[in-house]
């Protein structure tokens, strides 16, 4: 689809043309999104679709549409665009092959993590948990780049504070994300969430307001509504459930406790300049005790005992060079994204938390970082 321009700049015959290369992720979608609406240039979002091949790595694969099932996804076809945005590992063989079909001319934006050589790309837009190495071509943002327009949040406030005029006020939002390649939301870890967010709301003498997400198993989405005491709105996710009250969660509620396993819900959370808390709770093991955890904590300081300063020094380089070339993806620092929005006063817990405000405009950055590409 082409949407309209929506930026304060006009769009005219010099404008770039872009694509933004859609995949499963509902976070990393929304934010290539709201980064190509900024931008204000004329862009169309393709939708793409992957086979079995998707698995392959990304240096075997190469420039290809090897990994693509073609048959289910946007056409893609001249006229090529001058730029193209994606977030996936599986989308950087697709965003490749359309630059060699242009000639080369085609610039490459590439948000999160793609386990790729980052000097594939043109420019790599990223956040503190991904833990990628300096390089010219890596922005650093606090926060992903979900941004949702006051105006969809302010109608579904209309549509449903009178639903929910019932419960006691404060409101707490309790957003739930749920079981990802760190975290495994399971029975256990939901029953304790939803007693925790119970307890939170009862002692404020307020009520929850809660929504769970594409990722929270079944199961979990139960026991979490089993332990959730009244007062409660109590919402299960639903694929294009157009009565979904999420934004009005945002704009609605007087705080929020949001799980720790979502970047995305924690940066909207944040965006509502109201008291955001985090529930955390222990890793995937695998995860936790695997050898790229461990080497990553040894060489950090953050296992029980670090390396000598001149062998982790040593070690951090050969780390961030096999994440360079594409061979290592370092697992993801949730407790650090988590303590750098402390150390900005933007969670609960922290000096500023309960006067939250809202984060330094990470958007303007990355927008920054893009248009210059194109004045070079």
């Amino acid at each position: 689809m082409t949407e309209p321009h929506t930026g304060a700049a006009p769009v005219n015959s010099r404008d770039p043309t872009v694509w933004v290369l859609l995949g499963k992720g509902a976070g990393g979608n929304a934010q290539m999104l709201e980064l190509a609406r900024a931008l204000g240039w004329p862009f169309e979002a393709k939708q793409l679709a992957h086979n079995p091949l998707n698995v392959l790595p990304n240096l075997l694969l190469d420039a290809s549409l090897l990994s693509l099932n073609v048959r289910r996804s946007s056409p893609l076809t001249p006229p090529w665009p001058d730029l193209v945005i994606a977030a996936s590992r599986r989308s950087v063989p697709v965003a490749r092959w359309i630059r060699s079909r242009s000639g080369g001319r085609t610039r490459l934006v590439h948000l999160l993590h793609a386990m790729a050589p980052l000097r594939w790309f043109d420019l790599i837009i990223t956040t503190p948990q991904y833990a990628l190495p300096q390089r010219p071509n890596v922005v650093r943002i606090l926060a992903p780049l979900n941004r949702i327009p006051a105006q969809r949040i302010e109608t579904a406030c209309g549509q449903w504070a009178p639903r929910l005029a019932h419960l006691p006020r404060p409101w707490l939002a309790l957003l739930v994300g749920g079981s990802s390649s760190s975290y495994l939301l399971g029975t256990g870890v939901a029953d304790r969430l939803g007693r925790e967010a119970s307890d939170l709301a009862a002692a404020a003498g307020g009520s929850l307001l809660v929504t769970t997400s594409p990722r929270t198993p079944a199961t979990a989405v139960d026991a979490l509504f089993k332990a959730v005491r009244e007062p409660a709105f109590k919402y299960p996710w639903r694929p294009d459930d157009a009565d979904n009250p999420y934004l009005a969660f945002l704009g609605l509620a007087d705080r929020f406790m949001v799980t720790a396993d979502s970047a995305s819900l924690v940066a909207e959370a944040v965006q509502a300049g109201k008291p955001v808390s985090i529930f955390d709770w222990p890793m995937r093991p695998l995860r936790r005790y695997g050898p790229k955890t461990l080497l990553h904590a040894w060489l950090t300081g953050g296992a029980e005992v670090a390396a000598p300063g001149p062998v982790r020094r040593r070690a951090r380089a050969v780390l961030d060079w096999l994440v360079e070339v594409g061979l290592v993806k370092p697992p993801r620092n949730f407790n650090l994204y988590h303590q750098l929005l402390r150390e900005r006063g933007l969670l609960a817990g922290s000096e500023a938390g309960a006067k939250a405000t809202r984060p330094d405009d990470d958007m303007k950055k990355a927008v920054a970082a893009i248009r210059a590409l194109f004045a070079q």
